[in-house]
Parts: C-alpha cells; structure tokens; sequence
C-alpha cells in the first residue's frame, strides 16, 4: 500500500497518477458549487459514459462474430481489491492507535499537562483562526492535495539546489545565533573579584614596654 502511494505522488506511472490528481482536484472544487453527493454521482455517471457505449460496442462485435467474447474491461474486473484478514487487522489496529494518540495528545494540552506545550497550542490556534478567515477546510484540502503531488517531484527534480538553499539558510541560522550569543556575552557584567585572603600568619601585636 505505502509502495503504490509512493509510485502516485512521484508521478512514476504519468497515467494513473494524471487520472488520480485531476480528479481529486475537480471533484474538490465542484464541492464549492454542488454537495458531496451530487458530486459523487455526477462522477459516476461521467464514468458510465464512457464505459457503457464501450461495452456495446464490444457487445456488438461479439453479436456479429468480430470479438471472440473479450471484455474491454476485464483487467479492472480481475483487479483483486479485497483485503486479507491479516491487512484488515493491521488497518483497524493502526486506525485505532492513531485515534487512540491523537485523543491522548488532544486532552493532553486542553488540560495543560505541558505548560510550554499547551501555550504553542494556544498559538496555533490563535494562528487557525485568522486562516479560517482567510480561506476554508476545503480551499486547505485543495491546497494539500496539490503539495502532495507537487513539492516531492519538485523536490526530486531540484534536490541539489535545495539542499543548497538548505544549507546556506542552516548557516545563516548559525551565524545569528552565534552572533546573538556574542552580544550576550559582551553585554554581560563581568563577575565582581572576590577580596583576596590572607594566607600567612597574623602579626603579633609587639607587647607594650612598661
């Protein structure tokens, strides 16, 4: 499963993976105008469009004697989708760990288990709230979806320019902080000398002549 979903957003099979993003890119701006259910089977009639005439045709052929009996879709019907036990048991413990993490991490932070944890919390929230002014949940799947199968083929087509990028920022990053640590220092006061002890033996007070 990982492995195909890897194939997909590097592009490694053009076809499937042009079908794949036009698709979910124009089924998630149709939401905008029409609901999800008027969506879905406008689809699935756009589909049935196409692969209705196809399979009369080919029925047709096989009426007049033309087509020995050859589905045009049989690959997609010989396609095994189902999963075994051991799959299913491997989704649903890893569907229910995640769950099971995220309301972990979630009650967490509501209860300040963390205080520096809960108060970068608070920031993202703060900061989500101007992006929901700003644009909605389905204008962020949009732009998610289009990262996804856009920046890891940038990143492979441009590997070694970003990684210069990457490190020239990372030792720009050094140079502030060792400037700021620098200025910190300087500006630091120096440590008062501790008085310095006497270590020989007291004098003796000369006794008074009579």
């Amino acid at each position: 499963m990982a492995t195909k979903l890897v194939d997909l957003v590097y592009w490694r099979n053009m076809r499937k993976t042009g079908v794949l993003f036009t698709g979910l890119v124009i089924g998630l701006a149709s939401l905008f105008q029409l609901s999800a259910i008027t969506v879905l089977s406008h689809i699935c009639l756009g589909v049935m469009c196409f692969t209705f005439p196809l399979r009369l045709y080919y029925k047709l052929l096989e009426l007049l004697r033309w087509n020995p009996g050859l589905h045009p879709f049989q690959s997609f019907l010989d396609y095994d989708s189902s999963l075994t036990d051991k799959d299913t048991v491997m989704l649903v413990e890893e569907l229910v760990l995640l769950i099971a993490f995220a309301v972990t991490e979630i009650k967490r932070l509501l209860f300040i288990h963390s205080l520096i944890d809960s108060i970068k919390f608070v920031v993202l929230l703060y900061l989500l709230t101007y992006v929901g002014v700003l644009a909605n949940g389905l204008t962020l799947v949009i732009t998610a979806v289009i990262a996804v199968f856009s920046l890891p083929l940038l990143y492979k087509k441009q590997q070694m320019r970003i990684r210069r990028i990457v490190r020239t920022v990372k030792a720009s990053v050094k140079r502030i902080k060792n400037l700021c640590l620098s200025l910190s220092n300087l500006t630091r006061p120096s440590p008062v000398p501790k008085a310095a002890t006497a270590t020989g033996p007291v004098p003796k007070q000369k006794a008074k002549s009579k």
